[in-house]
């Protein structure tokens, strides 16, 4: 869903947030994690980049894998009704 033009392109935009999440079992596990909870509070979800990962450890043994992830989205274009009420505002 595109919200403006380029030379004639359609360009998307887009707004990337940053978020921490950990598992017990992997840091693959982490990562799953956070873009299946992350998925179901946006539409239009794109990417994670990994920033960091690292682990805490508990007696000598890794107790958790903690990933910190850049996730990106499209910002969806605002519904007809909302254009509307804006514009009556104004």
């Amino acid at each position: 869903m595109a919200l403006s033009t380029r030379k004639g392109r359609t360009m998307a935009i887009m707004k990337s947030e940053q978020i921490m999440s950990e598992s017990t079992k992997s840091f693959e596990d982490a990562i799953q994690t956070a873009v299946t909870r992350f998925d179901a509070t946006v539409k239009g979800l794109a990417s994670a980049y990994v920033n960091e990962m690292y682990t805490t450890i508990k007696n000598g043994k890794i107790e958790k894998y903690r990933v910190n992830l850049q996730m990106t989205f499209e910002v969806m274009p605002p519904k007809a009704d909302d254009k509307a009420k804006r514009a009556k505002k104004k």
